[in-house]
């Protein structure tokens, strides 16, 4: 049984390093220590208003039944405070408004909503169809979008470096997986676990993309975060799942300091331990698996039934094994193509782990 509650780590699309090169080089737009003050502000509002809650455990996804309900979503204007749900704006079966970013929201929600229902029989984030509830508008000119363990919160962006975040597929996607990972396996935010936590949301961020778009993996860009840059940032991204460590060289960011490789690993201290930054080990694993599968989505179903059955605190070793055993599995109960064993083994040696 797991709590509603998550480990107290705010999820935030944007990493903690770019967030200071931002400030350090573009006068300080999108000051860490800002994002992360408001960030807290909203997690503690939400804490003190909502209780605790339990979920039951999960059920495998070879034996699953379609889900029977669904979940309902919400979407709130903040109208530019530091607060969430401010003004419910649009609920569920509601018509459309005139703002993009309520728009975004919604609708991105509820591709996220289906995708796991169709692909992956869970019914929303927690199983048992918990709500969606989005906040947009959040903060004046909030460079980042975050899950807090409750709910999805939206920045505008500055309009310069990054735009609206509610505007996004991969970033509600990402975000609302930082839900299923919460209500799944528990990973904690720090060090190998919180890599692998980051890691799962960028599957599920990519895997829902390429679903959308119809998208084959060899089709597919593997970019994550390109559709917030600016104007300043025009044809840039966050990440790259096909190549880590080579998405951004430029005044603004920086480098790109994923590692694509076990042995480049960081390993001090910042960013809870380099959760954002060792994330592109595993990405480059999933990235090597779906190519050889030639498939995303096999390649998702297999993730999703290891996430379900990661400790809390597991590290990428742990992952590897537990994958390798997950795609024994689906393949015997005909969910994974054969093959799929050696192939997930295969990517996870490629990246020096295994």
């Amino acid at each position: 049984m797991k709590n509603h509650r998550s480990d107290g780590h705010v999820c935030a699309f944007v990493p903690p390093h770019v967030q200071r090169e931002v400030a350090k080089r573009a006068g300080g737009a999108a000051a860490e220590e800002v994002q992360s003050e408001l960030a807290a502000e909203a997690r503690k509002a939400r804490a003190e208003a909502i209780e605790s809650a339990t979920t039951t455990p999960e059920s495998d996804l070879s034996l699953a039944p379609p889900p029977t309900g669904t979940s309902r979503r919400e979407v709130y204007d903040c109208q530019h405070e530091t607060k969430q749900r401010v003004q419910l704006v649009r609920a569920e079966g509601e018509p459309e408004t005139d703002d993009v970013d309520v728009a975004g929201a919604y609708d991105y929600a509820g591709l996220v909503r289906s995708f796991l229902s169709d692909v992956l029989n869970r019914s929303s984030i927690d199983n048992r169809e918990l709500d969606l509830i989005l906040n947009v508008h959040f903060g004046d000119s909030f460079n980042n979008a975050f899950w807090d363990g409750d709910e999805m919160t939206f920045g505008d962006g500055d309009g310069v470096i990054f735009t609206g975040f509610a505007r996004s597929l991969d970033v509600v996607a990402h975000e609302l997986a930082h839900g299923v990972t919460q209500f799944t396996s528990g990973l904690i935010y720090k060090n190998q676990s919180g890599a692998l936590n980051e890691h799962f949301s960028d599957v599920f961020g990519a895997a829902i993309t390429q679903w959308e778009n119809g998208e084959t993996p060899e089709d597919a860009d593997w970019l994550i975060g390109d559709e917030i840059m600016g104007p300043e940032l025009y044809g840039e991204a966050l990440r790259s799942m096909r190549h880590p460590g080579t998405v951004y060289d430029n005044p603004i960011l920086g480098k790109d300091p994923q590692p694509a490789h076990y042995d480049d690993r960081y390993q001090g201290s910042a960013d809870n331990g380099g959760v954002h930054i060792n994330s592109g080990i595993p990405n480059r694993a999933f990235y090597l698996a779906a190519t050889e599968l030639g498939s995303t989505i096999d390649a998702t179903r297999v993730w999703y039934h290891a996430l379900q059955h990661l400790a809390p605190s597991s590290t990428f070793a742990q992952a590897a094994d537990q994958l390798a055993t997950s795609a024994r599995i689906l393949v015997k109960a005909g969910v994974a193509p054969k093959g799929a064993t050696q192939i997930v083994r295969g990517a996870w040696r490629a990246v020096g782990v295994g």
